[in-house]
């Protein structure tokens, strides 16, 4: 299993900034989300509502280390060492607790930190990971 910008449960920042992410998408954000969208303005604000509502909802994921110590799948975690969302310390609770994981913190990455030009070494990785 690869997970890659992955919570075992929402943190403060993480919310704060799920609640103020529709209103601080810029222009060129907007047209990312038109291109990628096929259902138009009607999808794209359902998944916008979607994300401002986990903000302030508990009922959430909430993944306890004992809960992680059950999975029995080899996992990679990768995480980008500034993601605004979710610090690496919750990344390294989530490796400490997944028995035969590894932990991939990238360099200079946010959120995503495999996106774009990392895409080619995420590939080459997550591959050489997964046939291990």
């Amino acid at each position: 299993m690869v997970l890659v910008s992955a919570t075992p449960y929402f943190p403060a920042q993480a919310r704060s900034i799920m609640r103020q992410y529709p209103d601080t998408l810029s222009e060129a954000q907007w047209e990312i989300l038109h291109r990628s969208h096929p259902g138009g303005d009607a999808q794209i604000n359902a998944i916008l509502a979607s994300t401002r509502a986990f903000a302030d909802s508990y009922d959430d994921m909430n993944f306890t280390p004992p809960c992680l110590s059950t999975i029995q799948a080899r996992t990679l975690i990768v995480q980008g060492d500034r993601d605004p969302l979710y610090p690496v310390e919750l990344s390294v609770e989530m490796a400490e607790a997944i028995p035969h994981s590894a932990l991939w913190i990238v360099p200079n990455a946010g959120h995503g930190p495999v996106i774009g030009e990392r895409w080619p070494e995420f590939l080459k990785t997550a591959a050489a990971f997964l046939r291990e």
